[in-house]
């Protein structure tokens, strides 16, 4: 995923169900909206649907988002800041 550190994404991919569930979810669906750039014309059914999709994705990646920066933020020693 852009602007995540993979060495951290791959720690929680391993060490977080959640975020490993939430990141196989991701690819997922981006394969599924990859699958729509065949069609050069979307039904309204079709372009309910991939936005439907593309919703669902991001709130996937935005809880992913607030896993890693909670992550990230509990592995802060007391006293240390960030910059």
């Amino acid at each position: 995923m852009e602007n995540m550190d993979p060495a951290v994404v791959e720690h929680l991919f391993n060490q977080n169900p959640r975020f490993r569930m939430l990141y196989e979810e991701h690819q997922l669906l981006e394969k599924e909206l990859k699958d729509f750039e065949r069609y050069r014309y979307l039904t309204p059914e079709l372009e309910l649907k991939r936005r439907k999709i593309q919703k669902i994705k991001l709130a996937g990646k935005d809880e992913m988002k607030y896993i890693l920066r909670k992550s990230s933020s509990a592995s802060l020693m007391p006293g240390e800041s960030r910059v």
